[in-house]
């Protein structure tokens, strides 16, 4: 039977919107043997994920690596990452290989020209499916996961009390500073919001975390930089909805299904980086269960596919031009939502 090697070496967003092709790989290919190339900051994603064989890890001895991988004597690869070094790893592999189609070339157009038809309109994860369509494979219906290993969540009791009956996770992170709200913004967000919130993010958020928790100690639990990665994950998957950036945090909440508020500032759904249910969730139903806030109208938007470390011209209107108003009615309408 076949033993093929999908690749993907980062990041959290991008790696769990390959679980749909894991699933369908070894639910529609009987007898497969499925390995997962990505890098050790990754692991946890992929470690209790039950589609998957084995994880190899990118090191800094590439040579190495390639010899393990040869040892593995896999018939191909199905490259979801596309860049120079999955080129390099087929060209040491010679093996067969079935690339992702990236559509940077689209992407650039949009960034310069910002007419977003120019990108199709479909999730990456659907563009994934593309790149096993030669195996037979295709999309079950059923959207992105993430296993959480026996031991490794987080214990709800850990919380205070009045959080017991419910909470809205509030993923503060984002990888670039353009895809962030303003703590000051973010702040007069959580003045709007009466419900018990838990703030989740990185290590170079606790300090935001930390003025939020101690301007309203009642309502927020600051655990920016104090949890796992399965811990976030865990706390994202017991709340009853989440308000996250356009990063890994909003993939995850889309694997545990919740009703999320999605704020978008330099980058755009038209990507196809949007949070991924399944096909009965297609961007058309997208209300369903998930709120798009951002700034359409801006004329200088998208200015990047990924992301920046400060505004390219200062304002970043795409961020502090959003109606913290409609936020905070989009937070409301999902919290009675669920509660209903």
């Amino acid at each position: 039977m076949a033993k093929l090697l999908v690749v993907r070496f980062s990041s959290i967003g991008d790696i769990v919107l390959t679980t749909p092709v894991l699933r369908c790989m070894k639910q529609q290919l009987p007898g497969i043997t499925l390995h997962y190339f990505t890098k050790a900051a990754y692991l946890p994603l992929l470690e209790a994920n039950p589609y998957v064989d084995s994880v190899h890890l990118l090191t800094d001895d590439w040579r190495a690596g390639i010899r393990q991988l040869k040892n593995e004597h896999y018939d191909a690869v199905i490259d979801l990452h596309h860049n120079l070094r999955t080129w390099r790893l087929w060209m040491d592999l010679k093996i067969p290989m079935y690339r992702f189609p990236k559509l940077n070339l689209q992407k650039w157009l949009v960034v310069q020209t910002k007419r977003k038809a120019l990108l199709p309109d479909i999730s990456v994860v659907e563009r994934y499916f593309e790149t096993v369509k030669p195996f037979g494979v295709h999309p079950d219906g059923e959207g992105v996961e993430y296993w959480i290993p026996e031991g490794k969540g987080f214990p709800a009791e850990k919380l205070p009390v009045s959080f017991q009956h419910g909470y809205m996770a509030w993923a503060i992170g984002g990888a670039h500073a353009t895809k962030k709200m303003p703590p000051d913004r973010m702040l007069q967000l959580a003045a709007l919001i009466p419900y018990p919130i838990v703030i989740l993010g990185g290590r170079e958020d606790a300090d935001v975390g930390a003025v939020f928790a101690s301007q309203y100690p009642d309502k927020i639990v600051n655990l920016a930089g104090a949890c796992s990665l399965h811990q976030s994950a865990d706390i994202i998957r017991q709340s009853r909805l989440l308000l996250t950036h356009d990063t890994g945090m909003m993939h995850i909440g889309a694997a545990f299904r919740k009703p999320m508020i999605t704020i978008w500032g330099n980058t755009i759904p038209e990507f196809g980086m949007f949070p991924y249910y399944g096909s009965r969730y297609q961007r058309g139903k997208q209300s369903e269960l998930f709120d798009i806030i951002e700034h359409k109208e801006l004329s200088c938007r998208p200015c990047s596919k990924i992301g920046y470390e400060a505004c390219p011209r200062v304002h970043f209107k795409c961020m502090r031009e959003l109606d913290l108003t409609e936020i905070a009615r989009a937070v409301h309408r999902r919290w009675k939502q669920v509660t209903a």
